[in-house]
């Protein structure tokens, strides 16, 4: 896969998530843009397989992005149900690009979700016919 396929993919997961409310204030976030405007991203994204080592798991733990909520709650998205063909490719691609760009794990993980982000805010809002 390229980078491209990859961003394509996850923006796709991530967007089937919302809407997101959090627990604790009860806002809803109806899309991932408004998450994203909205919420406040905490460092570093991460991903349980890889810090095990194992990039070919056949029951994928997932990885993690965090926010804060305007409430200060915490709030993540989760990886780990991305199917698993998905995933593999995924994972074949970090670590592809941990060796090839001498990267850690979190580096790449975290320019995976820049990308996202810069992709989705980079679209204006549409509104409804």
């Amino acid at each position: 896969m390229t980078e491209a396929e990859i961003v394509r993919m996850l923006r796709k997961y991530y967007e089937g998530l919302f809407p997101k409310t959090c627990p604790n204030c009860g806002r809803c976030f109806e899309t991932l843009r408004e998450y994203i405007l909205v919420s406040q991203r905490l460092w570093p994204s991460l991903n349980y397989d890889i810090e095990l080592g194992n990039y070919r798991t056949l029951k994928p733990l997932g990885g993690l992005a965090m926010a804060n909520c305007v409430c200060g709650s915490t709030l993540a998205l989760s990886s780990r149900r991305i199917p698993l063909k998905q995933t593999h490719l995924c994972m074949e691609w970090i670590k592809s690009e941990i060796a090839r760009r001498g990267l850690s794990a979190e580096q790449v993980l975290d320019h995976l979700r820049d990308l996202v982000r810069n992709q989705v805010l980079a679209e204006t809002q549409q509104s409804p016919p």
